[in-house]
């Protein structure tokens, strides 16, 4: 069971890390920043309405 969500995590780590790596590599700072904030944005409504 452990092995299985583990498996998957460092899936997820893999992906945003190759995800991030093409947007820095790809886009103006400028558009980085914005998505990051709504990444931030998004993570922090989801947050909210987890509780």
């Amino acid at each position: 069971m452990f092995f299985c969500k583990f498996k998957k995590m460092i899936a997820g780590i893999l992906i945003g890390f190759g995800i991030g790596t093409l947007l820095v590599l790809f886009l103006p700072p400028v558009a980085w920043i914005c998505i990051m904030g709504l990444g931030a944005f998004v993570g922090g409504i989801k947050y909210l309405l987890g509780k």
